[in-house]
């Protein structure tokens, strides 16, 4: 790596992040039953019908799994709680989940890693998939009686809490889609998927709030929009895609209202009463979280209803995941959410990695894609701050070779190696390039 701990203010973190039904084992502990067991189970939804019983069995071998995150010399330990373990039914609290998350924060404070938590990273329990999940608008306060049970038992350790990871792929990816759990292709269930994930988004912050904690933010996914061609209906469909991606969430949380292209497609499928609601969706952050992968080449495609939009492969290198690297994408995106939306608030880069096969060779990994991929996104992180973004930290996906959703256990954003067979970690020349630039001068 090119950069060292020294080119970065003395206060900026670094960091590594993973999600509890990626790596836990949730076959382990009496976890309750999630909508991704369900939809694994399902024909044609996963590769292979892979699921997450076992996972990295990091339930097991977490005191492992943050020696290794110590040891590369990184500040902060992004991981999930899981509501179904913390929950079995959605509803319930269990004792062996809660204890499991009181001994892993334990174990972040013994070797001196900052605990960042994320309340939910698409686990929902199946107990409350079956009552509606995110179409329910009950889901807001069920989520806040969780919020309120797992950061009751952890919270006072906790160094920073964010409640619902990247609301675009929990809602649209999910619910318009189909490509995640539940697997829905309906607007009206994404409509009101959208408006209860924000409205659970602000319960959760507000129960936080009321038991004494601070450093409390949102994650959001972003993927910058490119027309595909220099036409009227591109450049149109373009600022759709941007809205209905990045701008709707966003604009929620701070402004109060959704962009007016995606009104045009979801007012009609929003629940009663939903204007009254942002009071509690605009509760106040202190940071905001920008997860980043990739842009996208959007063009018109009027064979399709609303939003009569579709993906153009474009002619940027791809990572493993067929994703364009684009790092210039962040730092448009660090400048613009400073710029629109958070103002002196300090933003981190809550994900940011990429795929690649990974293949391990008498016992090595070298992964040297990798390493350019983050020399080169840190460099657009720097240049946002050389103009004034206030970047406060820079977190990876992923610690670990993981359960990736629909794809299974194919696509390695790791920086340890991951044998799936037998659970070995074998760190990736990646891991010992961030180790070696971390420990460096500091």
């Amino acid at each position: 790596m090119p950069f060292k701990r020294t080119d970065f203010p003395k206060d900026f973190l670094f960091g590594v992040a993973t999600s509890s039904y990626q790596i836990e084992g949730h076959g382990f502990g009496q976890a309750g039953r999630t909508h991704w067991d369900d939809f694994a189970a399902t024909p044609g939804n996963v590769v292979r019908a892979e699921n997450g019983a076992t996972a990295c069995d990091h339930y097991h071998r977490f005191e492992e799994d943050l020696d290794l995150i110590a040891g590369a010399g990184l500040d902060c330990y992004r991981f999930s709680t899981s509501w179904a373990r913390v929950m079995p039914d959605g509803r319930t609290p269990s004792q062996e989940g809660l204890d499991f998350y009181d001994r892993l924060t334990d174990a972040m404070l013994e070797r001196g890693i900052k605990p960042a938590a994320t309340l939910y990273h698409w686990e929902l329990p199946s107990d409350l998939a079956d009552l509606g999940g995110w179409r329910n608008r009950d889901i807001a306060k069920w989520f806040g009686d969780y919020t309120e049970t797992i950061m009751g038992r952890i919270g006072d350790r906790m160094y920073s809490v964010a409640p619902i990871n990247e609301p675009w792929c929990v809602s649209w990816l999910s619910h318009f889609h189909g490509h995640h759990a539940p697997g829905l292709r309906d607007i009206r269930a994404t409509a009101r998927a959208i408006h209860h994930i924000l409205l659970a988004h602000g319960t959760a912050i507000q129960t936080m709030r009321s038991l004494g904690m601070d450093n409390l933010g949102g994650v959001f996914n972003m993927e910058w929009s490119t027309p595909a061609d220099d036409s009227a209906e591109a450049i149109e469909k373009a600022a759709l895609y941007d809205e209905i991606y990045n701008h709707c969430f966003l604009s929620g949380v701070f402004k109060g209202r959704y962009p007016e292209r995606v009104m045009a497609g979801i007012a009609p499928h929003l629940p009663q009463g939903w204007q009254d609601d942002f009071d509690v969706i605009t509760t106040p952050l202190d940071w905001v979280g920008v997860n980043y992968y990739t842009r996208k080449l959007i063009a018109p495609d009027p064979t399709e209803p609303w939003p009569s939009l579709k993906e153009v492969t474009g002619p940027l290198p791809k990572t493993f995941m067929d994703w364009e690297i684009y790092p210039e994408g962040l730092y448009k995106f660090l400048k613009r959410t400073a710029q629109d939306y958070t103002g002196d608030l300090p933003i981190f880069v809550t994900e940011n990695g990429m795929a690649a096969p990974d293949v391990l060779t008498n016992g090595t990994c070298d992964d040297p894609d990798r390493i350019a991929f983050v020399e080169a996104h840190l460099a657009q992180v720097q240049r946002a701050m050389a103009e004034g973004v206030p970047v406060n930290g820079y977190y990876l996906w992923s610690l670990l070779d993981n359960y990736e959703w629909a794809l299974g256990y194919e696509k390695r954003f790791g920086l340890v190696h991951v044998d799936f067979e037998t659970l070995e970690r074998t760190p990736k020349s990646s891991y010992h390039a961030i180790k070696q630039a971390l420990g460096a001068l500091t």
